[in-house]
């Protein structure tokens, strides 16, 4: 295995929740209420649709706001990865990466650890807009057993949400969270400082019509047809947690860009004082796949240039 580099799961396809608008020149992301999967590959009009994004919704009467889905591994932090994550915005290079305890962050000497007290209690953060990022795998369909289609997301409420639930349906099913049928589903609520306007998170629960106690009969029955054809799910784990701890920084070079997009508005990146080029597209299917919860007010001039410098002269690379 080559050192160094994140061995994660292979992605078939992306989960967003959102598209890419054209304004006065410039493609700029606009959030949804609703699910799309989307290909790895962009058009000229941004992502291109995967088929299973029409046969999904032949399924339903409204909007994708469910996804039929299943875990790839039982532990829950595989198929949920969470840390706080500073990206430079203009090559996309993680900066750092913690976990609110330590982290590991790029300097001048190489990869170092550093304590992390998460970004509200961390300079080095603030300065360089540090957020919670998580990316979420998920099998969809039963074309490719061990492909996934990938959720990233810097929302809140989505990385608690999904945290707990993986965590409570481990625990209930006796351990069995890859055998569950669940779903993806997009839910709605308002606050304060949305200003009262809807925002959306992801949440996961047992299928449509199903209850939990049927979800863990049928988990159970698929996991000993698994066992009885040799099918070592414990051995998968192992081998997705070694690939994992293989490098610093998961994301790999070629999403180093579209991992930066997602964390920063696109006034930001697309500013010429920060980054002197527009970025290529595909910001807005990212982005909305979620944008923060609540709109952020954009930062000063002045501030965005001293973050730089501090990200360009100080420890990073």
């Amino acid at each position: 295995m080559l050192k160094g580099l994140s061995i994660t799961p292979p992605v078939v396809g992306r989960i967003s929740i959102g598209r890419i608008v054209e304004k006065n020149g410039k493609r700029l992301p606009e959030k949804d209420d609703q699910f799309t999967l989307t290909t790895q590959v962009q058009g000229r009009d941004g992502w291109m649709l995967h088929p299973l994004n029409e046969a999904l919704r032949k399924e339903t009467t409204g909007k994708l706001r469910a996804i039929p889905v299943r875990m790839l591994f039982n532990d829950p932090d595989l198929n949920l990865r969470a840390d706080y994550s500073l990206f430079d915005r203009d090559t996309g290079r993680p900066v750092c990466v913690g976990n609110g305890e330590t982290s590991m962050r790029a300097t001048r000497e190489g990869i170092q650890q550093q304590p992390c007290p998460s970004p509200d209690g961390c300079a080095f953060g603030q300065q360089g807009g540090c957020k919670p990022y998580a990316r979420l795998n998920v099998a969809i369909g039963d074309d490719d057993e061990l492909g996934s289609f990938i959720l990233r997301t810097t929302s809140y409420n989505s990385i608690r949400t999904l945290a707990a639930r993986l965590h409570y349906f481990s625990a209930v099913s006796g351990g069995l969270l890859a055998c569950l049928p669940l779903e993806l589903k997009l839910r709605g609520k308002s606050t304060t400082q949305s200003y009262r306007t809807a925002i959306y998170y992801v949440d996961l629960s047992v299928r449509a019509g199903s209850t939990l106690e049927d979800a863990i009969a049928h988990a159970r029955e698929l996991d000993t047809r698994r066992k009885a054809v040799g099918f070592d799910q414990s051995a998968l784990d192992a081998a997705a947690r070694l690939g994992f701890a293989n490098g610093a920084f998961e994301d790999s070079p070629e999403e180093r860009m579209a991992v930066a997009e997602e964390f920063y508005p696109c006034s930001d990146i697309m500013d010429g004082a920060l980054t002197g080029r527009t970025p290529a597209g595909g910001l807005g299917q990212s982005q909305p796949s979620e944008a923060a919860d609540a709109p952020e007010a954009r930062p000063s001039l002045r501030d965005r240039l001293a973050r730089k410098a501090a990200l360009l002269g100080g420890e990073a690379t």
